[in-house]
């Protein structure tokens, strides 16, 4: 329950927040998701299940809320608090302008730290191979590698991605990242790299930051990195994206003809340079990763001669309701086997390895070649593992995963994902953590939660507690909706000529102007077709993300106006406040169009259970995207303008209506 101490601990903080922002203005809604989101902490709903689904309208403040919910509680109570973002944006405005004005507010000190990935970070002692060994490692470009080095020494460089003095390409950057084979924290070497020194500062962190996948690796491995989670409290923002960041971290692909031949190379080539380093009993490893090898290719040959008949000449296949072939089910288990004892023996080779070179025992040039190896191996017999965990999962009357083939040029592809992570979620983040708040300003579709509690698993929650907390802004005075006549459907081969014709009317071009399209092939063929007719557009994959908003920007500002262009990534996170955005053309409704193996394979399973997929799962999903859309409009209460969504749909369908009711209540105007 929130004792007196709690509650006079927000009181003097939500004052310390009034006292340092000049003109600072309390809201009721604001008041409501503090109230709310502490008693859901506190267990004042329930004892020991704390959960929150919160939708916060924009405007809300809703993260400084649940700041001022949950920091003071998570220090009282000796707690971690844990904030999971699904984009970057918002880890930036987090750790860059509410988390640093929070702690001048709070009484109580308090540290707080973002937390990324491994990869995130250069291994500094990797790279300083590279340039050693130049002739071994052949870096794509050692001036680059030599001007990050003196980079980090000169601590012009925080040695992660996000801070890179200048532009390196994936692939470089991949050859100088830590992992778990070439940055151990235990190695002299290695304890003042970037990542080890970032991570000694989260030891001392009382908030951390981090982004969705993250938390699910961490805890769905120990955790490692976050304190365990029975003394965490995780705020879970953008959670609409969670099932989905959720799919992809528990999907698993793997190349099936692998080239036995590269395998045999690579071992071979490992086991002449350790034969002289190891011990009899540590080299034993060798000979194991030898014998495994051996039996995964015997296991996958039947397989692999396979292939051709279950492809049949296609590119990409769905094994319908995730049934593979006969003859491969009866591989699975020994597949499965097989790969995890290769894993396992490289994991001991790189355990001795390490313990060798730390005590100095491995020329560094030598433990560079290895290393090098080791993760190649390591992460192709993962793979193999993983997928055929994945596929050895018997499927009975409903399918729980989807499966299907790729074939790209040579090299063949499985891939597995499950359907629903509701046993995860419930597994490893829901029955674990001390309080979960679930916060978004769309976690409803068609005005209700059923959607999102069934992805992610809530429904059988007795203490879930649902919050919304509409936006403060005057929609009604502050913007239109209006719904025009065309003459095509969005569905029409003719509906993107249309667009060519209409568009112009609609367009301001001394304002803010944001035009959102389905596709980017519609975007592109309308945006050639209309700079034929002078008309000076900025259009999403044609510059950096960024540096089209700030053209976007420094053209409104001067008073040119400007029309930006962009498709469904550009409806959500993208923030243009005031004058930047007074014009918002939705051209078609957000459908997702059921054509990757994923997105099959659920409509597939829905149809089997006998519903309608498309009332079910893609209406749902439209809806909040269209929300989502909207939203771009008002983004403080001063804002104002109009929105023309050029989508008869919502008039003629009869799920229109429903969407309709949906969205912010604009003054509405039907042709």
């Amino acid at each position: 329950m929130l004792t007196d101490h709690d509650k006079q601990q927000i009181r003097t903080i939500h004052q310390a927040i009034r006292t340092a922002l000049p003109g600072y203005q309390a809201r009721p809604s604001q008041n409501q998701l503090v109230a709310d989101m502490a008693n859901i902490v506190a267990g004042s709903f329930h004892n020991y299940d704390r959960i929150g689904l919160i939708e916060a309208g924009t405007g809300t403040g809703k993260s400084m809320a649940y700041l001022l919910a949950c920091v003071p509680l998570a220090l009282s109570r000796k707690k971690t608090l844990v904030i999971s973002t699904a984009t970057v944006a918002l880890q930036e405005q987090l750790v860059n302008k509410d988390l640093p004005f929070f702690q001048q507010v709070c009484p109580t000190p308090f540290e707080f730290s973002l937390v990324k990935g491994r990869q995130r970070y250069a291994c500094m002692h990797r790279l300083n191979s590279q340039l050693q060994q130049a002739d071994f490692f052949q870096p794509e470009s050692p001036a680059k590698l030599q001007a990050l080095a003196e980079h980090w020494k000169n601590r012009t460089w925080l040695g992660d991605r996000d801070s890179l003095p200048e532009a390196v390409s994936d692939a470089l950057w991949y050859s100088i990242c830590a992992d778990n084979v070439h940055c151990p924290r235990h190695h002299p070497a290695h304890r003042n790299c970037p990542f080890h020194l970032a991570r000694a500062e989260i030891e001392e962190s009382q908030v951390l930051v981090v982004n969705h996948a993250l938390l699910l690796a961490d805890i769905a491995s120990g955790p490692t990195v976050l304190p365990p989670l029975e003394d965490c409290i995780v705020v879970l923002d953008e959670a609409h994206h969670l099932a989905d960041v959720g799919r992809e971290f528990f999907a698993a692909s793997a190349q099936l003809n692998l080239d036995a031949a590269q395998f045999d190379e690579k071992i071979q080539k490992l086991s002449k340079v350790l034969l002289p380093l190891l011990d009899a009993g540590e080299y034993k490893a060798v000979l194991q990763l030898a014998d495994a090898h051996q039996a995964l290719q015997v296991a996958l040959k039947p397989v692999i001669r396979d292939l051709p008949t279950q492809l049949l000449g296609k590119t990409e296949r769905r094994f319908t309701d995730a049934l593979l072939p006969e003859l491969w089910q009866r591989q699975t288990d020994e597949l499965v086997l097989q790969s995890g004892k290769a894993h396992a023996a490289l994991e001991q080779l790189n355990t001795a390895l390490n313990e060798h070179s730390g005590a100095g025992r491995i020329k560094s040039a030598t433990l560079a070649q290895i290393q090098h190896e080791l993760v190649f191996l390591l992460q192709k017999f993962n793979d193999q593992q993983s997928l055929w965990a994945a596929w050895s999962q018997p499927q009975h009357k409903q399918a729980t995963q989807a499966r299907w083939l790729v074939s790209q040029q040579d090299r063949i592809y499985g891939h597995s994902c499950p359907l629903s992570v509701m046993l995860q979620l419930e597994d490893i983040l829901f029955s674990q953590a001390h309080a979960v708040l679930l916060c978004s300003a769309t976690l409803r579709s068609l005005n209700s939660f059923d959607t999102i509690k069934r992805e992610l698993g809530l429904i059988q929650h007795e203490g879930l507690k649902e919050v919304v907390v509409d936006s403060p802004f005057a929609y009604q005075e502050r913007g239109l909706i209006h719904i025009p006549q065309l003459n095509t459907e969005p569905t029409s081969d003719a509906f993107t000529d249309e667009l060519i014709q209409v568009l112009p009317k609609f367009l301001q071009q001394d304002q803010g102007n944001l035009v959102l399209f389905a596709s980017y092939w519609q975007m592109e063929q309308v945006a050639k077709a209309l700079r034929e007719r002078g008309f000076s557009l900025l259009v999403q994959g044609e510059a950096g993300r960024q540096s089209l908003l700030d053209l976007h920007k420094m053209k409104v500002e001067s008073g040119q106006g400007s029309i930006l262009f962009g498709t469904q990534s550009f409806s959500e996170g993208l923030d243009l406040p005031g004058k930047l955005l007074t014009n918002l053309i939705i051209t078609k409704l957000p459908f997702a169009v059921p054509t990757s193996p994923l997105e099959e394979a659920m409509a597939e399973a829905i149809e089997k259970r006998g519903g309608n997929p498309f009332l079910q799962l893609t209406v749902p999903a439209a809806a909040r995207k269209l929300v989502q859309a909207c939203g771009r409009l008002l983004r403080q209460e001063q804002d104002q303008g109009r929105i023309t969504i050029l989508d008869r749909r919502l008039v003629s369908k009869s799920y229109g209506s429903a969407m309709l009711k949906a969205l912010p209540p604009f003054q509405l105007q039907i042709d």
